[in-house]
């Protein structure tokens, strides 16, 4: 079979949902809450998120780990509902329930089936886990220490260390700073009462993105979220966070018992909306984003032998996110690589990539995207995305062109304007440390 033979059958496998133009519906609950809805029939299945500007960002000063907490707790105990029956209700209906949360953003998810009864049964428990979490006294005692025990045993992980350390240094006194489990100490003072109040007023329907994908029809998913955001507070939307300022140039060695140094560079980089995000994103693949087809990795690993992997990226957030080079070397080796993986950086705010770097990354973006969409889970994610950074409702319709649109010219001018080479945080884990 000739490969465009294969390209062609595996397009006809994909689900409709991916061949063909999504069509994303949209509109407010009369609670507030922002809806994006794709109706799909190719599956009996219903897939809902739920999210909320709830991430550990909004953590309040000393009580850093709040919001990661009673996210946790959100179906630990909810409306009347012990963990166990929770649990119990959603197999007997073979429903899935699930979350994600971030420094932006938290929020939980449901997978069920979309037939009425196993439906019904399914978002019953989903409105209670929004609604009505019960943070039972003795739930949140063993939730506070299990996510302590967990930070502890990641202090032991030095890749955990430096990352903690480059947001710190990147970030300051800004709220990205917090780390997203928060800080044993602070954790340990937290109360049923602190969970309660941070509930309250963050988990509110003005404050609340639904998204659905699914079997359904837009009057049933209307009725689906107008249910979901009808028993939430009317607490009014999370406050825009501050603009993080450019953090200052430096370089900070932390001593670990490791054999391997974990090195990380960059400044802070875009925020989700920037307009330079897509040169930023197909530069950054040629640079580091592509595997073994980067620049990065071609520099440090098989032109030197310095490290199994170098990597960079840009983590777009509500506000600007961070720019991250990476890499994990022998201590002995550590100034080496470090210095060739800054000059590589140099190198390419200064010229950008090569017309052949840009259309190997454009090729392969462009060519794995339908496999981005290629199931409703996938699709759901992207509706997340959508509807909480406020991004354009064809942003699907036209992320192969916008990708196809960048030029050497657009890579250059974005990098040059977002990445001072002179003004970089650096972490180094490992080895003696200071120096």
């Amino acid at each position: 079979m000739t490969i465009k033979a294969f390209c062609a059958v595996l397009l006809l496998s994909l689900p409709f949902s991916a061949q063909a133009a999504l069509v994303l519906q949209h509109w407010k609950t009369p609670q507030g809450a922002r809806v994006i809805f794709v109706e799909s029939h190719e599956l009996p299945i219903l897939d809902v998120s739920v999210d909320f500007a709830a991430g550990s960002a909004r953590d309040p000063a000393g009580q850093a780990g709040l919001a990661q907490l009673t996210h946790i707790l959100l179906d630990q105990g909810a409306g009347g509902l012990s963990d166990t029956a929770i649990a119990h209700r959603l197999a007997d209906v073979g429903a899935e329930l699930g979350g994600t949360f971030d420094r932006d953003r938290a929020g939980v998810t449901l997978r069920t089936l979309a037939s009425a009864s196993e439906k019904n049964a399914a978002l019953d428990i989903l409105a209670r886990v929004l609604q009505k979490p019960d943070f039972p006294q003795a739930v949140v005692t063993r939730e506070k220490q299990r996510l302590i025990a967990s930070i502890r045993e990641a202090e032991a992980d030095p890749a955990t260390v430096a990352g903690k350390a480059f947001y710190r240094a990147l970030y300051g006194t800004h709220p990205y700073a917090h780390d997203e489990a928060g800080e044993p100490d602070e954790i340990e003072r937290l109360t049923r009462k602190d969970l309660q109040g941070f509930y309250r007023a963050h988990y509110s329907a003005p404050n609340a993105v639904i998204s659905l994908i699914g079997d359904i029809s837009r009057p049933e998913a209307e009725a689906i979220a107008a249910r979901l955001a009808g028993g939430l507070s009317s607490a009014p939307a999370a406050p825009a966070l501050p603009k993080p300022a450019p953090a200052p140039a430096s370089e900070q060695r932390i001593a670990f018992p490791s054999t391997q140094s974990h090195v990380l560079v960059g400044a802070v980089g875009v925020a989700r909306s920037d307009p330079d995000f897509f040169a930023l994103f197909v530069g950054n693949y040629a640079l580091g984003g592509g595997g073994f087809d980067s620049r990065l990795m071609h520099e440090v690993r098989d032109k030197r032998g310095y490290a199994y992997s170098a990597y960079s990226y840009f983590f777009p957030m509500m506000e600007a996110g961070p720019f991250q080079l990476g890499l994990q070397t022998k201590l002995a080796q550590t100034d080496d690589a470090l210095k060739v993986a800054q000059a590589t950086l140099r190198q390419f705010i200064a010229e950008g990539p090569t017309e052949a770097e840009l259309k190997q990354a454009k090729d392969n973006l462009t060519g794995g995207f339908p496999l981005r969409i290629d199931s409703n889970k996938k699709i759901l994610e992207y509706l997340s995305l959508i509807g909480f950074y406020h991004l354009p409702l064809d942003y699907l319709d036209t992320w192969v062109d916008k990708v196809n649109a960048v030029d050497v010219a657009a890579v250059k001018r974005a990098f040059a304007h977002h990445i001072d080479p002179d003004k970089l945080v650096t972490v180094v884990v490992g080895g003696a440390g200071a120096r």
